[in-house]
């Protein structure tokens, strides 16, 4: 790395990726940082939840694909604070890096409302490790329903819960239909997998609130098919090994028995997010995300840009673009081409504008939602637009190829390759009817 202007990167997600691949040609030294050394194709994270892809399929070495850009490095590091005066950020193992210019691409976090005790039996889906952990848990339900013999016991294993009605929410539940449906018919001999109860519950009035109604309702009607009730207007109030408490507006209260409950509700920012914030006196909205410039810039700071998940963008209507990775894409990569200009002493860049491409949410086999230029879809048509795009938007081929083959095989089949029990880490958040056997009794 020369002494050319410094760009620093914070994040290897969407908004980073795209960051440092728009700074390609730039003159500058760009420097990517991430605690992990992967980026996370995250909009097919829960098919690794739910057995149809392995973690590597939907994952890529940030290293690997940024290889050929000889103007980046790639480091591995935890950042955790920011002179922004000075112009340096801090690593959690001491070390210290400055920039000239500096993109925060740090994501978002699971909310649980001030209740984080919650995580413990309601995991979220953020990360690999979240995935495989909840594969671990709907796999183990199954197998505690096959070994005990009270049918209330049985009931409250074979009962899924998903908090939260949003795409990610949805897709869960039409996945863990087709596996209690399809994927484990005729797998056990004590249970009939299709039994299987999934409640997808949210405090809002209507699944997929962000799509049209039309599209809401094609969704609801999709998931009842593959066996799954859709629960509107309640509140969680407590999560437990026991299940989930709720409360209408009205008042009244329900319990639903549940040894497997998904938390698929709410975002909060990162913690180095909030740091960032103090440190440049930046405004914030009520969940913390940095009120940025319509150059996405921090106020009173234009060498920082916040892109992604912790920026807060309204849209033409005042609302606030959604978490998802389309914003992320978009504004990783106008905040790169905004440095490279200034670089070039060319013309001040118009604000952002983000460009909607559509809304998407696939339900199972050959069912989908999808609102793509005004046009609503729904069923095969939804579906195979939503195939096309994930293929396109995976960061390398290699993966895009696996990822066919094992679609291919999915929907043929109804097979599920990835659907293993690993470790022992997945027995710590459940109640086991009898106890599991080490792993060298296996």
């Amino acid at each position: 790395m020369g002494n050319k202007h410094r760009v620093v990167i914070l994040g290897g997600g969407f908004g980073g990726l795209y960051a440092a691949q728009a700074l390609k040609r730039a003159p500058a030294d760009v420097t990517l940082i991430d605690r992990r050394n992967f980026h996370l194709f995250q909009p097919l994270l829960y098919q690794v939840a739910t057995g149809s892809l392995s973690p590597g399929e939907v994952a890529a070495p940030i290293r690997s694909v940024l290889s050929k850009q000889k103007n980046t490095q790639v480091l591995l590091g935890n950042v955790t604070d920011v002179d922004p005066g000075a112009k340096r950020i801090f690593l959690r193992d001491g070390g210290i890096l400055e920039y000239d210019s500096l993109i925060v691409a740090t994501g978002s976090r699971s909310s649980y409302f001030g209740h984080d005790e919650w995580h413990t039996w309601a995991p979220p889906l953020k990360t690999v490790e979240d995935a495989t952990t909840i594969r671990h848990k709907i796999l183990i339900a199954f197998e505690a329903a096959e070994r005990t013999t009270d049918p209330v016991e049985r009931n409250a294993w074979l009962t899924f819960v998903i908090v939260g009605a949003g795409p990610t929410g949805v897709e869960l539940a039409g996945a863990l239909g087709e596996i209690a449906h399809h994927t484990l018919k005729g797998d056990f001999r004590s249970i009939r997998p299709s039994d299987a109860k999934i409640i997808v519950l949210d405090a809002g009035p209507r699944l997929l609130p962000s799509y049209p109604e039309t599209l809401s309702a094609h969704a609801v009607d999709s998931l009842r098919k593959l066996g799954a009730e859709v629960r509107t207007g309640l509140l969680v109030t407590h999560v437990d090994a026991n299940g989930v408490a709720t409360k209408t507006q009205e008042g009244t209260e329900d319990h639903i028995a549940s040894h497997t409950v998904i938390w698929a509700a709410g975002v909060a920012v990162s913690e180095f997010g909030k740091q960032l914030a103090t440190r440049t006196g930046a405004p914030t909205d009520k969940s913390g995300r940095i009120i940025v410039r319509p150059d996405l810039s921090v106020p009173n700071y234009p060498d920082i840009f916040v892109v992604g998940d912790l920026a807060y963008i309204p849209d033409q209507q005042g609302k606030p673009l959604p978490g998802v990775a389309q914003v992320a894409m978009q504004t990783g990569s106008y905040a790169a081409r905004t440095i490279a200009a200034r670089l070039k002493g060319g013309r001040k860049q118009k604000p952002f504008h983000y460009f909607n491409k559509g809304d998407l949410a696939v339900i199972g086999r050959f069912a989908a939602v999808a609102n793509v230029f005004g046009f609503h879809l729904f069923g095969f048509p939804a579906w195979f637009v939503w195939l096309f795009i994930h293929l396109l938007y995976i960061v390398e081929f290699q993966s895009r190829v696996v990822v066919l083959i094992q679609w291919g095989f999915l929907y043929l089949t109804y097979n599920r390759g990835a659907m293993l029990i690993t470790g022992s880490a997945a027995t710590k958040s459940v109640k086991a009817t009898a106890p599991l056997p080490a792993e060298d009794e296996v």
